[in-house]
């Protein structure tokens, strides 16, 4: 059996993006500093610049890394689930997962801060987007090849439908600390693409 390292054993820079990360997704980027993941990891905030000169490096850094596991989920969703239909219904559990978690998404947040953001994250940010909505666009396109789903409207402005859909279903079950409002959202929206209803 294989044991799950301690969080101490990991390297000092993993630690710390972990620690951005879940500050991101609860806060936000600008309600956090270097002084908080310092003394939450018991280092100095000169160990910090170290690994990451700036907050905007480390802000570049935490979104990669999202966004690479991002991706590798939605690898794992083309590799072992079926149809496009549960293709929808894994991608919109993501989501739900993150929720559970009492958090959010790290990109449906860091696009409510767009405005105060680096450049680079800016891109970063939009750049998580696109991927998604690609990925949405291949899997509509095997919907209606496969019969598991019909739709009105341009694939592209589906798959914006469905991401903007599952993003704003977050920012509301939120301050319910309501999982259930997110999942009826998400249910309907994957009724509307069966053929009982359009987007």
């Amino acid at each position: 059996m294989t044991v799950a390292p301690n969080e101490n054993e990991k390297p000092t820079a993993e630690r710390i993006l972990d620690i951005a990360e879940r500050l991101v997704q609860t806060r936000g980027f600008t309600n956090f500093s270097y002084a908080d993941i310092a003394a939450e990891l018991g280092i100095t905030k000169a160990s910090l610049h170290y690994h990451f000169p700036g907050k905007a490096e480390l802000g570049q850094a935490v979104i990669a890394r999202y966004g690479e596991r991002f991706a590798d989920a939605l690898s794992e969703i083309d590799r072992t689930v079926p149809d496009a239909r549960a293709k929808l219904e894994a991608y919109a559990g993501l989501y739900a997962d993150v929720l559970r978690g009492n958090r959010m998404c790290m990109c449906g947040v860091l696009a409510g801060e767009y405005e105060t953001l680096p450049d680079p994250m800016r891109a970063a940010v939009i750049r998580f987007f696109d991927d998604n909505q690609t990925w949405l666009v291949h899997v509509l396109d095997e919907g209606l090849q496969d019969g598991t789903l019909a739709f009105s409207g341009s694939k592209g402005d589906v798959a914006q439908t469905i991401l903007v859909t599952l993003e704003g279903a977050m920012l509301v079950a939120r301050p319910y600390d309501d999982l259930g409002r997110f999942t009826a959202t998400s249910q309907q929206l994957i009724i509307g693409l069966t053929g009982s209803g359009a987007v």
